[in-house]
């Protein structure tokens, strides 16, 4: 109990900066969905989707590497020092490219006016990409509030930044067209001051973390280095096969979809809404955060399996309070993003679930993590991009409401997940057998499920009924929780109900 409380407390410092940095970012959607069309706010979507594959890239695996290799090498700082030094080496060359040729860059990915967003992200990428060994080692080090910290001053940093360009700017002019405002502000840029906010913030970061840094000798290992990457580099074909069954729908979407439709307001749309399911990302993130840490940290003890297979319940129970929570007060949380938008909340339901699917690979990747089976990660990822791109080659060009266009996209998510989870799990209890509680598990999943398609068929018109039912459903379901796990009993006595 006292491991998993240090879990829980671990990822409730972590979630408190994931969920204030993500609260404070989501009020970017309904800025960004207001501010722009649906088709600008499709070119956001699409860049940013590019963005998270070249994240994977130029991280190449080295925080889970880091992770490892500081556990199992005496001379932790020689390992920190040898990442930062690869993750300098590399970020610096991505910067050098990409200034290069951003003009054919441009070119190709249909932005050939604009080719200055590429040089911008390509800081934004390195900056970001050398900054995630330090905030690695604070993971690994256990300070997560300092961790949190500096991630919400990043955010907060470039959220003033949209609201300065996006809403303080437009209003100076308008009241006070001979400002000085004027020399610094041009509103034919438009989106590119979202991408230039982000670059501020992400440069003001390598600032902000230096003093870390440079806290210790630095001492490059090349030995160590052909080691780490040895270890990492699956991770990052796994990682990169990962971002395509995440983000290759928008960049797909751009192709597929019909030419006699506006693509990039589809685009937007599906972009937006897709932010909707931010909870349960949100809570996978802070996990994740907490967890990888935690997990390679406890390998060694005895009762280790039985711990892994404790989190993953409760793992999955939160994720489905959050399910339940953002489908049975959809017609509040719609409001975040534009009205504009709101004919694409049909996408919020399954990308949620598709979700949980995922935060379930992620609890079952720790058997090929301390197996060093990483290239098993990869083979399961590659097997769902495969999946990825096969579905939205044959949904989106469809012409159907519900299996068609950017609906295609968002069930395309939920399968591919779901088999990924399937395929994960039987090659993880080959490998490094672990007895989750399937039985209650699925108990818990159905119920949760049924209580949705309950909520949804007995819908009415009139919002407080809807509300109120759907209020009532998620405290009858919390009650079933606890009593199922004897949880009243535990917290009473402090003993007696279920080992957590």
């Amino acid at each position: 109990m006292g491991k998993l409380k240090t879990l829980a407390g671990q990822t409730a410092i972590y979630g408190l900066s994931s969920m204030l940095g993500r609260l404070l970012n989501y009020l970017l959607v309904p800025l960004h969905t207001r501010v722009f069309a649906t088709e600008q706010f499709g070119v956001i979507t699409e860049l940013y989707a590019y963005a998270t594959f070249i994240m994977i890239v130029l991280t190449y695996g080295m925080e889970t590497g880091y992770f490892r290799f500081s556990e199992t090498e005496k001379d932790e700082n020689r390992v920190y020092s040898t990442s930062l030094i690869a993750l300098l080496s590399s970020s610096f060359l991505f910067i050098l490219i990409t200034s290069i040729f951003s003009g054919q860059i441009a070119d190709f990915i249909n932005y050939s006016d604009h080719a200055e967003y590429i040089t911008w992200f390509g800081i934004i990428m390195a900056a970001d990409a050398f900054t995630a060994i330090p905030f690695a080692r604070l993971r690994q080090k256990r300070k997560a509030w300092k961790f949190a910290f500096y991630k919400i001053l990043n955010i907060s940093i470039n959220i003033l930044g949209n609201l300065f360009f996006l809403v303080l700017c437009p209003w100076i002019l308008k009241h006070n067209p001979d400002s000085f405002i004027s020399n610094i502000y041009s509103p034919e840029i438009g989106v590119g001051y979202v991408f230039i906010s982000n670059l501020i913030a992400s440069v003001f970061t390598i600032l902000l973390l230096l003093p870390e840094m440079m806290k210790i000798k630095m001492v490059f290992d090349s030995p160590l280095l052909k080691k780490m990457l040895r270890y990492s580099l699956p991770l990052l074909v796994a990682g990169l096969a990962g971002m395509i069954n995440e983000a290759l729908d928008r960049v797909m979407l751009k192709r597929l979809l019909s030419p006699d439709t506006n693509v990039m307001s589809q685009l937007g749309i599906y972009g937006a809404n897709y932010k909707v399911a931010v909870l349960m990302t949100l809570f996978i993130q802070m996990f994740r955060y907490a967890a990888e840490p935690f997990f390679f940290s406890e390998a060694k003890s005895k009762d280790a399996k039985k711990m892994y297979a404790d989190v993953m319940k409760f793992f999955i129970v939160f994720c489905l309070l959050i399910f339940m929570g953002v489908m049975f007060y959809i017609d509040i949380v719609k409001h975040f993003i534009g009205a504009g938008f709101h004919e694409g909340i049909k996408i919020v339901p399954i990308i949620l679930m598709a979700n949980l699917f995922l935060g379930i690979i992620i609890n079952l990747s720790i058997w090929y993590k301390l197996t060093n089976y990483t290239r098993y990660g990869a083979y399961i990822a590659i097997f769902g991009a495969v999946i990825t791109i096969l579905l939205n080659v044959l949904l989106v060009p469809l012409d159907n409401p519900y299996f068609g266009g950017y609906m295609g996209a968002a069930w395309t998510h939920f399968i591919c997940y779901f088999l990924m989870m399937i395929l994960s799990y039987f090659m993880g209890q080959k490998y490094y057998k672990i007895k989750y509680d399937l039985k209650t598990i699925f108990i818990y999943i159905g119920v949760a499920v049924g209580f949705f398609f309950l909520a949804a068929y007995l819908r009415t018109t009139n919002f407080w009924l809807n509300i109120g039912f759907g209020t009532m459903l998620l405290l009858i379901f919390i009650l079933f929780v606890v009593w199922k796990e004897n949880l009243v009993e535990y917290l009473v006595r402090g003993k007696g109900g279920k080992r957590l």
